[in-house]
């Protein structure tokens, strides 16, 4: 299963903060807009996002279809066919995404221990 680029959604409690916080470490702002509360940063091939008042946890997300810089692959495993991988392994979905649709779409699940996991395909 090719899940694509991986990163971390961090929630956060003050973004300007944390951004500046993120930029002494070496992360640059790639994208987002700071005024919706949402900045996508990169270091070399780790890439963070910030997200205030959007998600009650820190998510692992994975991003099918994109590799560590965001450009497209050229093959990948779309959304779907990984939703249908891991449901048919007995693994529980928080949010599914419709089988019935092409494009970007989502699906969310936990680990063991209660992590949320984001695919989050956008192309």
């Amino acid at each position: 299963m090719k899940l694509g680029a991986f990163s971390i959604s961090l929630a956060v409690k003050d973004i300007r903060a944390s951004k500046d916080f993120y930029q002494k470490l070496g992360f640059e702002a790639i994208g987002g807009e700071i005024d919706q509360n949402w900045l996508i940063l990169r270091n070399g091939d780790t890439t963070i996002g910030l997200f205030q008042g959007m998600f009650e946890k820190n998510t692992l997300t994975f991003n099918p279809g994109w590799d560590a810089q965001c450009q497209e692959l050229s093959e990948f495993d779309d959304v779907r066919q990984i939703q249908q991988s891991l449901q048919s392994a007995d693994v529980t979905l928080t949010m599914k995404a419709d089988e019935n649709t092409q494009g970007p779409a989502c699906i969310m699940l936990e680990d063991p221990d209660g992590n949320p996991i984001m695919v989050d395909q956008h192309r």
